[in-house]
């Protein structure tokens, strides 16, 4: 057995870490582990602490760590303790444990903490190279047992021993870590992924989503992780994604090839969109997922067409097509409401500055968005433009015609609000019931069509109504 490989490698600890790690024997061969390694080799400040203290149980653990600040045993099935330090993040303090596959699934796991488990035994449950590497806070080296350290260099993603195929699970996990980090699935690793690809059924949908989620939210590379999704197999359990590779596309309009080529390089062009990287990360899960499923129903849709003599690939209605493939999609990861009437409005939408050109079809389109708004939609339909190489990046004329309507009329960042309340109509006489409730909705759908923009003006047409129901 080869000697693991040792690097110097500088990590800044946490305020008062160092102080614990040095404050007890028992600390004396704790090590950093998993991602907050693999950051720093990358020269990137290393978040969420694991440090793993082998040659204790789990209780002394505890106890130990107590002394030191405020402790939460919430993680007491997987040999976990949290630890509170002043004014910084919680740490995670472990026990080396073994994971015996017992049963199904991700979570057909019994899992046993073993303070006897050496360095190697330890790493070796980790799931790929890159994050089965350790850090030596005395030496203030890195230690590698397993090629992490090449494999980060090389960007490839391969996993640490036989036992990947135990958890189904960490094919997701390295569609995320592929797309963060850029990587390349070692042929090995995806032979490992295709043989294990009828256990999906297996996995929670809430962990399928968790993954999908990270992948939307931190990818650096979005198409790195679906090159390695449809390179593992596993693209074949979401058919809206596998059905894109080989729908055409009409040359003029997509010189880049077919309808995943172009998906694949409008996620990478929103990912490096100054406006995504500064969203919350609700926001950029919302947009990378409606880039990801705005073109979904061409795969139904496309045919060829003879237009003005010339034959053309149309897909006409995609994006209606799209937007219930959309459904179905988010539907399967159990994806969260919200990320739902978000997403739906901007898939449905993201053809919508080819045809709203007035002010009134620009209020109507910020109203259909809703709880998204023009400004959003305008980062999706310019990841769509950018998708297009080696066409230019630069927004079309009609998002910049859409954008200045929507600011003009003070609609790019909300959708209308009715100006006409019930309140108004109580005023005035009105009572309480169904006939109000119609009046109010046919006033907004005036005030959607021009008819008034302020209260004055609301209240004039309702007079004129009035009068002319009179008459």
């Amino acid at each position: 057995m080869s000697e693991p490989v040792r690097e110097p490698l500088q990590i800044t600890l946490p305020s008062g870490l160092a102080e614990v790690l040095a404050g007890a024997r028992e600390f004396s061969a704790a090590v950093l582990v998993g991602g907050c390694v693999r950051d720093a080799v990358l020269g990137e400040p290393p978040k969420d602490i694991d440090v793993e203290v082998p040659g204790i149980d789990f209780d002394a653990l505890a106890q130990l760590l107590s002394g030191f600040g405020r402790v939460d045993l919430v993680g007491r099935a997987f040999g976990v303790v949290k630890l509170q330090l002043p004014g910084t993040d919680t740490v995670d303090f472990s026990v080396p444990r073994r994971d015996s596959k017992v049963g199904a699934g991700h979570r057909g796991f019994d899992v046993a903490t073993d303070p006897t488990i050496t360095p190697r035994a330890a790493a070796a449950r980790r799931d790929f190279t890159l994050n089965a590497l350790a850090w030596d806070p005395r030496t203030r080296q890195v230690i590698d047992y397993f090629g992490g350290l090449t494999d980060l260099r090389q960007r490839v993603l391969r996993h640490t021993s036989d036992a990947f195929p135990e958890d189904p699970l960490r094919v997701l996990r390295g569609m995320q870590l592929a797309a963060r980090f850029d990587l390349t699935g070692a042929p090995e690793t995806l032979v490992l992924c295709r043989s294990i690809a009828g256990t999906f059924a297996e996995l929670p949908r809430e962990r399928v989503c968790a993954e999908w989620f990270k992948w939307a939210a931190r990818a650096r590379v979005p198409s790195a992780g679906l090159r390695f999704l449809r390179a593992s197999g596993w693209i074949a359990h979401f058919p809206e994604l596998e059905a894109l590779a080989g729908v055409e596309q009409d040359p003029i309009w997509h010189p880049e090839g077919d309808v995943w080529t172009h998906t694949l390089h409008a996620l990478d062009a929103l990912v490096t969109s100054p406006v995504w990287r500064a969203a919350d990360e609700r926001t950029r899960v919302v947009w990378s997922l409606a880039v990801l499923l705005h073109d979904a129903g061409k795969a139904s849709t496309t045919r060829h067409e003879v237009r003005n003599g010339i034959d053309r690939v149309v897909s006409p209605s995609h994006e209606t097509v799209s937007e219930q493939l959309a459904t179905v999609f988010l539907a399967r990861l159990g994806a969260p409401g919200w990320t739902v009437e978000r997403v739906l409005p901007l898939v449905t939408q993201h053809m919508a500055h080819l045809t709203c050109r007035t002010d009134r079809a620009v209020r109507r389109l910020a109203r259909r968005l809703e709880p998204e708004t023009i400004a959003s939609l305008a980062v999706v339909i310019g990841a769509d433009v950018a998708g297009r190489p080696p066409l230019p990046h630069d927004p079309p004329e009609t998002l910049e015609d859409l954008l200045e309507t929507a600011g003009r009329l003070q609609l790019a960042t909300q959708a209308p609000r009715p100006i006409l309340l019930g309140r108004h109509l109580l005023e005035r006489g009105f009572a309480p019931g169904p006939a109000m409730g119609e009046v109010l909705d046919e006033a907004f759908e005036a005030q959607l069509d021009g008819a008034f923009a302020d209260l004055d003006g609301a209240l004039a047409w309702l007079a004129a109504r009035e009068s002319g129901l009179e008459n």
